[in-house]
């Protein structure tokens, strides 16, 4: 059973990408400055998925456009929705199995950069991931309301259900 960190990570995923139902490419292409358009925050959670799970956790970078074009800081763009949705979806298919065998021992140790440890451990960059969907969930929900969509979601779904509360795996 994965940890319930990586739980909470792919609740927050789904509800990411159900704020993202019914979005036509042309859409997800528009942008309210001085917001990125929603297509740009999908490469750029990919981006972060990549950069957090791949290249830290597995010393792997999958796809180097995503980090030229999607790395915090990059000028602002306007992709295609098919090409980051096609990019997210295979660096979270990628990063899914290393997630699956973190622990919470695991998780309070520091990722490694080059053999040294880093700032941040790898919970730390767990838990930053997981409220950067969130901001961009909400900022997502923002722009679509703003470009007048209806009938979004109005609230996080299923999380009783999907996600529930668990204070710690049990011991194996």
């Amino acid at each position: 059973m994965p940890h319930p960190l990586v739980i909470q990570l792919r609740f927050t995923r789904s509800e990411f990408m159900r704020g993202l139902r019914g979005l036509k490419d042309a859409d997800a292409r528009r942008r309210i400055e001085p917001m990125n358009c929603i297509a740009w925050n999908v490469g750029h959670l990919a981006w972060q998925e990549q950069e957090y799970f791949l290249r830290l956790g597995q010393d792997s970078v999958l796809l180097p456009e995503i980090r030229r074009a999607f790395a915090y800081g990059s000028p602002a763009s306007t992709p295609a929705l098919a090409d980051v949705m096609a990019a997210w979806q295979q660096i979270t298919a990628a990063a899914d199995p290393w997630l699956d065998t973190l622990t919470t021992e695991m998780l309070v140790e520091r990722f490694e950069q080059d053999g040294q440890p880093i700032d941040r451990r790898r919970g730390d960059r767990l838990q930053r991931t997981i409220y950067h969907y969130w901001f961009h969930t909400g900022e997502n929900a923002a722009i679509r309301q703003a470009l007048g969509h209806r009938r979004l979601p109005q609230f996080v779904g299923s999380i009783d259900t999907e996600a529930p509360y668990s204070p710690e795996l049990p011991p194996p």
